[in-house]
């Protein structure tokens, strides 16, 4: 199972939630590492699910800025500043953020064209700091839901109980 990336597009989001959260816990049984961990839940989501672009920003200045950490997809956007677009403002707020339209998201940073919905996820340490952002884009509008939310939620954990 550690070797695979399991394909979780054709199953029901809570139940493909529950399958990724299973292999990401055996895939990185023993880590600790945060980076590891960012670059291998994101290549897991990735390819799991299909999406455009999934992958971590990391906290680099405490309240002020993001940088792009493990991804997948095309290019990131190097640094992003708190507040800025829908990744600062997940970090500003510390809340998940869903962006059904990104065109209708005053300041969204585009960068992918491509890119037509994002949900961004704040990320947790064990001591409760902010340590990054999942960002995940979508080619389709309106591609997550309460489901993604929760289910990525979930997934996140990991770094609350590991680092």
């Amino acid at each position: 199972m550690a070797e695979t990336t399991i394909d979780l597009s054709g199953l029901p989001r809570s139940q493909a939630y529950a399958e990724l959260r299973g292999q990401i816990d055996a895939v990185l049984e023993g880590i600790d590492d945060e980076v590891a961990a960012m670059a291998t839940i994101s290549a897991l989501i990735h390819h799991g699910f299909g999406h455009l672009w999934t992958g971590f920003y990391r906290v680099v200045e405490p309240g002020n800025l993001l940088r792009v950490g493990p991804y997948q997809g095309t290019l990131g956007c190097m640094e992003i500043n708190f507040g800025r677009g829908v990744c600062g403002t997940a970090a500003a707020e510390r809340k998940t953020v869903i962006v059904d339209d990104v065109s209708t998201f005053p300041g969204h940073i585009a960068c992918d064209a491509r890119s037509q919905s994002e949900i961004v996820v704040p990320v947790t340490n064990g001591k409760g700091d902010l340590i990054a952002v999942l960002d995940i884009d979508s080619h389709r509008l309106s591609a997550f839901d309460e489901t993604d939310r929760e289910g990525l939620e979930a997934v996140v954990g990991w770094f609350a109980k590991h680092t």
